[in-house]
């Protein structure tokens, strides 16, 4: 069983968070990972591209636990968070809502900038309603933040 050495440059579940180098079985790299874009093949010139995607990282990751509970507290004591689009006659949005207008949202309504990467959408939403869904806000923390979508005029 022959492995390849591999520095992901996506993060894969149950592997690892991009900038990691690691180790997989040859075909598991080269017919999955490296195809798809989730990885490249280590070099020792490679380091460089490893501390770019971690600085990256870091930019965008709260730093601490406490902070990323502050934020959880922030979510979580909201009534909710307003999104707004155009809706056909039937009550169907235009498309649907994505992790980017929720993290604006966030931003408009409750002053915290959250990585649109991290707000996890389990269904579609494409009705006008109120909506739960999960945002990763630290390894180790998460918070549960409630959507109101509503209809522009």
């Amino acid at each position: 069983m022959a492995t390849t050495k591999l520095i992901l440059t996506q993060d894969v579940a149950n592997l690892g968070n991009a900038g990691e180098v690691v180790e997989v079985r040859s075909g598991y790299g080269r017919n999955y990972l490296i195809p798809r874009g989730f990885a490249t093949k280590w070099t020792k010139g490679a380091q460089k591209q490893i501390d770019q995607i971690q600085a990256a990282r870091r930019r965008h990751e709260i730093a601490s636990i406490d902070d990323a509970r502050a934020v959880r507290d922030t979510l979580q004591g909201a009534p909710f968070v307003t999104v707004s689009g155009k809706v056909g006659a039937t009550g169907r949005l235009f498309g649907g809502v994505s992790a980017a207008q929720i993290a604006d949202a966030v931003k408009n309504d409750l002053g915290q900038t959250i990585d649109r990467r991290r707000v996890i959408i389990d269904a579609p939403i494409k009705t006008v309603g109120d909506y739960t869904v999960t945002v990763n806000l630290h390894s180790e923390v998460s918070a549960k933040l409630k959507v109101r979508v509503v209809a522009t005029k």
